[in-house]
């Protein structure tokens, strides 16, 4: 991964690839492009006139917008590169953190093939610094396991190749011997490096990640952050009577599995906090019987992003040394269409004991979950959280940015919601209306799998709901929208697997070991 220091060095003198600066809309009708502080240098060594040449080049401010120049005489970088950080602040206001997050990812992006960039961007304090470092490290990402060593050879311009992401970032403005800027820079790397780890495994071909090989990822992680892990095979998850995870993997030739994965805080006691969380991890869906259509599932590899974000989580929380217990539960299956696969009709007893009829395969996600919710009640958490991309319902009602939060608890969902909005994770608070629960009722078993299709994302909410052990705090996060990425990269978001959910899982971790959540 890129490489990441702080420097107080001046950008005159720093011998790198690029110089970035930021630049912001001024205020009102009139206002102009304004240079944002940490560039004062740059803009001395035009002259004070950095802004009207980059207004000549067609640069406005606009968030993510990149203008690139060539650099001063003297300068030992050859270009400086503007990366436009949207409006500039109201008086007495700094750029907000996210706007430094996007604005480091957008450059970071711009400068692949490069060597070496100095970010002289605004840096108020040890946050914007972690900020700076976190957008750099995401927007930095690239996933070229599988491009051939040919193809690589044959993108080779000017010696470098132009395919490799930026090599080292250097946060000027930053103060190296500070604790608190080391603490958030140090922070920043193991968050975006686990982050890039899910991204990765949700950009990693079906073929070659499936349940089994998923596992195997998450025991060598465990291993190397002194997690503990258990793995459940088909075998034992037979013998558990897992018949939701059973009934989704039972039509693949590859099983399906459980993980669990178990952070303990070295200074854990009686009073200590702790929280599971739950992802969905089908590696595959192809909506078994009640099969996808075409155009509905070239990307269903990206059905593990759940558990991927959960994975991330709990490693990046081992290896803050965070003051919580944190268990992830990773439900793994992959969803095919054969002869032994379930079909509409049947009807599975689940770990918890209830009946489900399967009104329709493809609603496999809620099946899997309601599994490891259970399994993870019998610990007594004070929390769970699950992350799933579970419903199409929820892209159709909040797009392909923002997440969908339920809960069985008003005040808790609004802590979450609060949390992903300050990671900068799009969210919105979503009720679970009690009417919606009679059309899972089912003549056969104890519930259906599938409900009203009006509020499809809340029907399954509801379903989930009905798992989770009494008197614990539990929500639901539907990432299905920002899970994976189809357009064009934008701020520190790459094309593909994003990472969602797992800054917001990290920081609610943080807040509960801070004794900021209840």
């Amino acid at each position: 991964m890129t490489a990441l220091t702080l420097s107080t060095a001046a950008a005159t003198g720093l011998r790198a690839d690029a110089i970035v600066v930021g630049v912001a809309k001024g205020a009102g009708s009139k206002g102009g492009l304004v240079i944002a502080p940490g560039a004062e240098a740059v803009d001395k060594a035009y002259d004070g006139k950095l802004a009207s040449v980059l207004e000549t080049l067609g640069a406005s401010g606009g968030e993510g917008e990149v203008t690139k120049l060539p650099a001063p005489s003297g300068f030992k970088a050859p270009v400086v590169v503007a990366v436009g950080l949207g409006e500039v602040p109201e008086k007495d206001e700094t750029y907000g953190t996210d706007a430094l997050r996007r604005a480091a990812g957008a450059a970071a992006r711009a400068l692949t093939g490069s060597k070496k960039a100095a970010f002289a961007l605004p840096v108020e304090d040890a946050a914007d610094a972690g900020a700076l470092a976190e957008g750099a490290l995401l927007g930095a990402y690239s996933f070229d396991a599988y491009k051939s060593i040919a193809d690589a050879k044959a993108t080779k311009k000017n010696g470098k190749d132009a395919k490799a992401p930026l090599a080292e970032v250097a946060l000027l403005g930053g103060k190296p011997r500070d604790k608190a800027y080391k603490a958030a820079v140090e922070r920043a790397i193991a968050v975006a490096e686990e982050l890039n780890r899910a991204r990765d495994l949700v950009n990693t071909p079906p073929n070659d990640l499936n349940p089994e090989a998923f596992a195997a990822v998450a025991q060598a992680a465990a291993k190397e952050h002194g997690i503990k892990v258990q793995v459940f095979d088909e075998k034992a998850l037979a013998k558990g009577g897992f018949g939701g995870i059973l009934g989704v993997g039972v039509g693949s030739d590859a099983p399906p599995r459980l993980v669990k994965l178990s952070y303990t805080s070295s200074k854990a006691g009686k009073n200590t906090k702790h929280l599971a969380f739950v992802g969905k991890g089908i590696t595959y869906d192809s909506g078994g019987i009640s099969l996808k259509p075409a155009g509905h599932n070239e990307t269903m590899k990206c059905d593990m992003a759940g558990a991927a974000a959960v994975f991330a989580a709990v490693v990046a929380a081992a290896r803050l040394g965070l003051e919580v217990n944190v268990t992830g539960w990773l439900a793994l299956a992959e969803n095919m269409p054969s002869g032994s696969a379930t079909r509409p009709g049947d009807v599975l007893r689940m770990y918890s004991g209830k009946t489900v009829e399967v009104l329709n395969t493809d609603a496999e996600g809620r099946l899997v979950l309601a599994d490891a919710i259970a399994k993870a009640s019998e610990d007594q958490p004070d929390a769970i959280v699950d992350v799933a991309t579970l419903t199409g319902a929820m892209m159709m009602a909040l797009g392909n940015r923002t997440f969908g939060i339920m809960a069985n608890d008003d005040a808790f969902r609004t802590s979450i919601h609060e949390i992903a909005e300050e990671v900068g994770e799009p969210s919105w608070p979503m009720p679970l209306p009690a009417d919606l629960r009679k059309g899972m009722d089912s003549p056969t078993a104890d519930i259906a799998n599938m409900g009203e299709r009006m509020g499809g994302g809340l029907v399954a909410g509801l379903f989930l709901k009905e798992f989770v052990g009494e008197g614990i705090a539990w929500a639901h996060l539907d990432i299905a929208g920002p899970a994976f990425h189809e357009g064009a990269p934008f701020g520190y978001t790459p094309k593909g697997g994003t990472g969602s959910a797992v800054r917001t899982l990290v920081r609610l971790a943080e807040h509960t070991a801070s004794g900021d959540l209840g």
